[in-house]
């Protein structure tokens, strides 16, 4: 089920310390933006089901991405995106709208999503990875 647009923004705007909604509203237009150029397919669509309309819409028809961003050139474009951003407050920014669509998309999807991506981008999800652990220990819990 998708998450309410004042749920999603709220979250957003706490994460994010935003003064105001509409800092908020910004921050997820452009990193919901740039992310959708980087997922495909039924991902794309499963994660847009679960955002609010305008945000699913966003993600839907992305910017143009040439090639998958890693996570520090992803900072670098939602710096370039955002008047005023610099590269620290961008990464603030991504982190905020990032961990609350993780939120929104559950463990399962945003873990196919994190599939979809470069490495380094489950840190700016706020969902890092323990990529020391054996695979066999992880899966039966050791």
């Amino acid at each position: 089920m998708a998450m309410r647009w004042e749920v999603f923004l709220d979250h957003v705007q706490d994460r994010g310390e935003y003064p105001s909604r509409t800092e908020a509203e910004r921050a997820a237009r452009t990193v919901l933006a740039l992310l959708g150029a980087h997922l495909v397919g039924e991902v794309r669509a499963e994660l847009a089901g679960r955002l609010p309309e305008t945000f699913a819409l966003i993600l839907l028809n992305p910017l143009q991405a040439a090639e998958p961003l890693s996570p520090e050139r992803f900072v670098r474009a939602t710096a370039a995106w955002i008047e005023g951003a610099t590269e620290q407050t961008a990464a603030w920014d991504v982190g905020a709208v990032l961990s609350v669509t993780a939120d929104a998309a559950g463990e399962e999807l945003t873990r196919r999503i994190l599939l979809q991506l470069p490495p380094g981008y489950d840190l700016l999800m706020g969902r890092p990875q323990d990529t020391t652990a054996p695979r066999t220990a992880r899966a039966s819990g050791d």
